[in-house]
């Protein structure tokens, strides 16, 4: 049989691994988001009188809006391969302080709030450091650093929280997160800036191409010239300063210091970083997925808490969708590196043809 003979076969071949993949890139793309279109969909029919309402859009962008912040934050470190578990210590850390030196030493409130985001992004770097050049285990690093903020917020409270005066807080500071524009909650617009934002540094810039290779192949981004440690440092400094904006936007929703109340958006923040994983870009940590993942999260916490869900029902929600979400995220990036596998197959099978085929024909004109 000549080789020319072979040849529709393999083509066939890997036109059938196409389409197949096709079905399952797109699945895998866009199935997070018809989850959310479903899910909404079915709330409405259930609950036709209260779901499908302004009202109830308004409040869940809004209730959810420092979830998201937070989710976002965590998803620059998630893209180079690092997790940063102090940011429930660093938010409860951020808001007290806002409100300590708003409340206690009568700082303008937009100084104290530039300070404390500031003071986010130095945190997030020393955290960096400790993971780069310390050589400490991301986990453990900021597991401890964590620790650390939260014996500060302690002691800034003394134990207790912090509560304004009779004339309360500033009303300028409390609507940044109360306030409305275009009837919707101005905390969604804040979600939507971040990320554009971080959708063009990861996507369209060097910066993110960066992250994304230290957090496939460590080694070989040493190898090409990337300055991984550098770069790390910078993806927790970024992670820092959204926290500390986080921190300023739940103290102008609480308007109390309350020192333990950070630890309650962990869990969440890493639901959603982590789910994202599995949408629009499979395999990898980016802004729009992890968008599409804090919404679905957001329509299924609201619908079944209207449902008459009980009180245990939204940790039990958050810990089983972490557990899918991280087995999702891992069986994304698994097949992610089959497909490339194949790919690069496909590719040497074919260059090889190439190289035989001329070869055969070179040798057989010299004899």
């Amino acid at each position: 049989m000549s080789p020319s003979s072979t040849r529709p076969t393999r083509t066939g071949h890997r036109h059938g691994h196409r389409h197949g993949h096709g079905h399952g890139h797109f699945i895998g793309t866009y199935g997070l988001l018809a989850l959310t279109v479903l899910l909404f969909l079915l709330f409405s029919v259930l609950l036709p009188d209260t779901f499908p309402t302004l009202d109830n859009v308004s409040s869940i962008l809004s209730g959810q809006s420092i979830p998201a912040i937070l989710a976002l934050g965590v998803t620059v470190p998630i893209a180079s391969g690092k997790f940063d578990l102090s940011i429930g210590y660093a938010l409860g850390l951020a808001h007290v302080m806002v409100l300590f030196l708003i409340v206690e030493e009568g700082w303008p409130w937009p100084l104290a709030c530039l300070v404390v985001v500031v003071g986010g992004a130095l945190v997030g770097a020393v955290n960096g450091v400790i993971v780069e050049f310390a050589r400490i285990d991301a986990f453990i690093a900021t597991l401890g650093t964590g620790s650390m903020m939260y014996a500060v917020t302690g002691w800034i409270t003394d134990g207790g929280r912090i509560v304004p005066g009779p004339d309360g807080l500033p009303a300028a500071f409390t609507d940044l997160y109360d306030g409305r524009f275009l009837g919707l909650p101005v905390p969604a617009f804040y979600v939507l800036g971040l990320v554009i934002v971080l959708w063009v540094v990861l996507e369209r810039l060097p910066f993110g191409r960066y992250l994304y290779v230290i957090g496939s192949n460590p080694r070989a981004a040493e190898i090409v010239g990337i300055p991984t440690r550098r770069y790390c440092v910078y993806a927790f400094a970024c992670s820092g300063t959204v926290v500390g904006f986080a921190g300023v936007l739940l103290a102008a929703q609480q308007q109390i210091g309350n020192p333990s109340v950070g630890l309650d958006y962990l869990l969440p923040a890493f639901v959603g970083a982590l789910l994202g994983s599995t949408a629009i870009k499979p395999g990898r940590a980016n802004a729009i997925g992890t968008l599409v993942a804090v919404t679905v999260l957001a329509v299924g916490l609201a619908g079944i808490g209207q449902l008459g869900a009980q009180f245990w029902a939204t940790p039990l929600f958050n810990g089983g969708t972490l557990l899918i979400a991280v087995g999702l995220a891992g069986y994304s990036a698994r097949r992610r590196l089959r497909t490339d596998a194949v790919a690069t197959a496909d590719a040497g099978v074919g260059g090889t043809g190439m190289g035989t085929g001329s070869g055969t024909g070179t040798g057989t004109g010299t004899t």
